[in-house]
C-alpha cells in the first residue's frame, strides 16, 4: 500500500535529517523518504541505519532516496530513484520482493517509461518551483497533472511533488493523483502532517498523534 502522504527529509546535516524524521514520525507520518545528497557513503549508511531505527520504533515506512544499496543493507522498505539513477529493472533484481521502488517523472513520456520498468509508484513533478531540489525540471501546475493522468490511464499510484502546501492539497487530489510528497511545508511545521492527512483521508492513527511544539 502506497501512502497518500510522503514526507521527504530536509536538513543541513545528517543529524538535522534524523531530528526532522523523528519529529515527523511523532506527528503521525506513516511514510518517510530519507533524502541525503553529497555525503560520504559511510556517513550516508550510518545515517540511514539511524533513520531506520527511528522509523521502526514508530512503525513508519522508510524509503531511501537514490542509494538502493543502502536500502538493501539496512532493509529499508524501499528506494526512490531519480531520473539519472540506476534503472528500476536492474534495482528490482537486487531488492527483496517486498521492497518498494518509486521513480521520478516530469513528463508523460517519463511516466510511460517508468510504468514499463515496473515501478510501484511515480513521483511526478514539480508542481511549482521549489528550492529544495537543484536542476529543477519544468514546473507542471495543476493542469499538467490533469492532462498526464488522463492520458496515462494507469493504476500505478501517481504522487505529486514540488512546493506543495496544505492549501494545494484538495485542488491537486481532484486531478486524480494518489497522493502528495511534501518537504518544506512539513519541515517548517510538523503539525501540518495532521492537516495534510485530514485532507487526504490519511491513517486513522492521526487522531492519536502528539502535537509538536513549534521549536526553532
Amino acid at each position: 500500500m502506497i501512502s497518500k502522504l510522503h514526507y521527504i527529509s530536509q536538513g543541513a546535516t545528517p543529524e538535522a535529517h534524523l531530528e526532522h524524521i523523528r519529529r515527523a514520525c511523532i506527528a503521525g507520518a506513516d511514510w518517510v523518504q530519507l533524502r541525503l545528497k553529497n555525503l560520504d557513503e559511510v556517513v550516508a549508511l550510518e545515517t540511514a541505519q539511524k533513520a531506520k531505527d527511528i522509523t521502526d520504533y514508530f512503525q513508519t515506512r522508510l524509503i531511501i532516496n537514490d542509494h538502493y544499496k543502502i536500502a538493501i543493507a539496512i532493509k529499508a522498505d524501499g528506494v526512490h530513484l531519480g531520473k539519472n539513477d540506476a534503472c528500476p529493472l536492474k534495482v528490482r533484481r537486487e531488492l527483496a520482493s517486498w521492497q518498494i521502488i518509486g521513480g521520478t517523472a516530469n513528463t508523460f513520456q517519463d511516466c510511460e517509461a517508468l510504468i514499463k520498468k515496473q515501478v510501484d509508484y511515480i513521483g511526478l513533478g514539480p508542481f511549482r518551483f521549489t528550492s529544495t531540489k537543484e536542476n529543477l525540471s519544468p514546473v507542471l501546475g495543476k493542469n499538467a497533472y490533469l492532462t498526464i493522468i488522463e492520458a496515462l490511464k494507469t493504476t500505478i499510484p501517481i504522487i505529486a511533488i514540488g512546493g506543495i502546501t496544505v492549501n494545494d492539497t484538495e485542488p491537486l487530489m481532484i486531478t486524480g493523483i494518489h497522493g502528495i510528497a511534501v518537504s518544506g511545508a512539513i519541515t517548517n511545521d510538523f503539525n501540518n502532517i495532521s492537516k495534510f492527512n485530514k485532507l487526504l483521508g490519511g491513517p486513522s492513527t492521526n487522531e492519536q498523534v502528539w502535537k509538536v511544539p513549534n521549536e526553532k
